[in-house]
């Protein structure tokens, strides 16, 4: 077998969250096709290597700070082509009546608000240039609904909705926008929850194994490059077999 290769020489590709994990394998996976990367998140996190993104702090529930990454990537770079939002947080997996209102809060303005706030802003520079591409990281808990996991399977709906909304919108406008929604991947991220929890999501799939860093990245260039043309508002499992709908 042998992995799709892309061309993206002269492209800007900006990722949220790409400190490690699933985003920062995004990153990995856009310079290895000739993008120029940029990590919008609150830390930097490993940049020994020569492909490492250019960091720019963000915090994603703070509109002012996206605002001012915006204008300092427009600065270094002039343009920006793909964007892949990222940032996420998991939070406590327990009952719906067990969590804290500010956790369950914070859970959602990560997830979903912290979505709205970068494309708000990223949007009218695509819209204006008349192209570009962006790929929201969801979660197949967003069209399941995780027991234990509340918080998180709604703000995770929210980014599914939201990606469905504003795909309509900019048809148009050369700007496609499309969803990710993974299942159970290996990332840090597993460690906010249970060794239960996460046995359960294995469990859960098929496949029997969770999904990988690099498989989520191979996805989001495909929604990203010129092969992808007539989906719009769209959710692409990632699931090893488990998706149902």
């Amino acid at each position: 077998m042998s992995a799709a290769r892309y061309d993206f020489a002269g492209r800007v590709a900006v990722v949220t969250g790409a400190a490690g994990g699933i985003g920062r394998a995004i990153c990995d996976a856009f310079a290895a096709s000739g993008a120029r990367t940029v990590n919008w998140d609150r830390v930097s996190g490993e940049t020994a290597s020569p492909r490492a993104p250019r960091h720019v702090a963000v915090d994603v529930t703070r509109p002012e700070t996206v605002e001012a990454a915006l204008a300092a990537t427009l600065e270094a770079f002039g343009r920006i082509d793909f964007l892949v939002n990222n940032a996420g947080f998991a939070g406590s997996t327990v009952p719906l009546d067990a969590y804290s209102p500010a956790e369950w809060q914070r859970i959602v303005e990560v997830n979903l608000l912290g979505t709205y706030h970068v494309c708000r802003h990223v949007v009218p520079v695509m819209r204006e240039t008349g192209a570009g591409r962006i790929v929201n990281v969801a979660s197949l808990a967003g069209k399941e609904g995780t027991p234990n996991a509340s918080a998180y399977s709604a703000a995770k709906a929210g980014v599914i909705a939201l990606t469905k909304s504003l795909g309509k919108e900019l048809a148009q406008a050369g700007v496609l926008v499309n969803a990710i929604a993974p299942a159970a991947v290996d990332t840090p991220l597993l460690a906010q929850m249970s060794p239960a929890h996460v046995q359960t999501m294995i469990d859960k799939s098929p496949m029997g194994r969770l999904g990988t860093v690099e498989e989520v990245a191979g996805l989001a260039l495909w929604l990203c490059s010129d092969s992808c043309s007539f989906s719009t508002g769209a959710t692409f499992d990632l699931s090893g077999g488990r998706a149902t709908y």
